[in-house]
């Protein structure tokens, strides 16, 4: 089954991606704090008013929960997380007039869609690791990030993964070693 974005010309593709990466940039606009992330960490920011110390605000950080804000307030953020995070190696501190916390992610692998579940999601896909942060990364995972780059580069030519390419060559080793079968009727998915 194919679905619409398939449809389109790469003219129609490329103003549905700028459409959509313009919506996105609106709606992450919009809240209340701005965020970055790596494959290891979320870092937050939320600006506060001039002169606030440390007692004056309330952050709670829990494993799949956060809340933050200035004290006997309204919350500026709380909410579900998106994903899991390690407690006891989340912080948060005062900066240049911003509330920074920072949120050691449990899963290490995954891009995050949103701090919290009821806010805006980002298109995961669309995220490029900076290069000089992939050299910090640990071989396994570095292997693992490259290949998901690849992948989604693979993916927006409309070209096959890694993964197919691999099934591809299988196959083909194994047509050179029995030149005696016949495939011409032969159906591979």
């Amino acid at each position: 089954m194919t679905s619409e974005y398939d449809n389109m010309t790469e003219e129609e593709r490329a103003a549905f991606d700028k459409a959509a990466r313009q919506k996105e940039a609106e709606e992450q606009a919009a809240l209340p704090y701005k965020w970055r992330q790596t494959l290891i960490d979320v870092a937050i920011t939320i600006p506060i008013p001039k002169g606030t110390k440390g007692r004056d605000l309330s952050v709670v950080i829990q494993k799949k929960h956060i809340k933050a804000g200035l004290k006997g307030a309204e919350p500026i953020l709380e909410g579900e997380l998106c994903e899991a995070v390690k407690v006891d190696d989340s912080t948060w501190l005062i900066d240049n007039g911003e509330l920074a916390i920072h949120l050691e992610k449990a899963n290490q692998q995954s891009w995050w869609k949103n701090v919290v579940t009821h806010h805006p999601a980002i298109d995961t896909t669309k995220i490029e690791p900076e290069n000089s942060k992939l050299s910090d990364l640990d071989g396994e995972t570095r292997g693992m990030v490259e290949k998901m780059m690849f992948d989604q580069r693979q993916k927006q030519m409309g070209l096959p993964s890694s993964d197919e390419l691999k099934k591809q060559d299988i196959l083909k080793n194994f047509q050179k070693q029995h030149p005696e079968m016949d495939f011409s009727k032969a159906k591979f998915s």
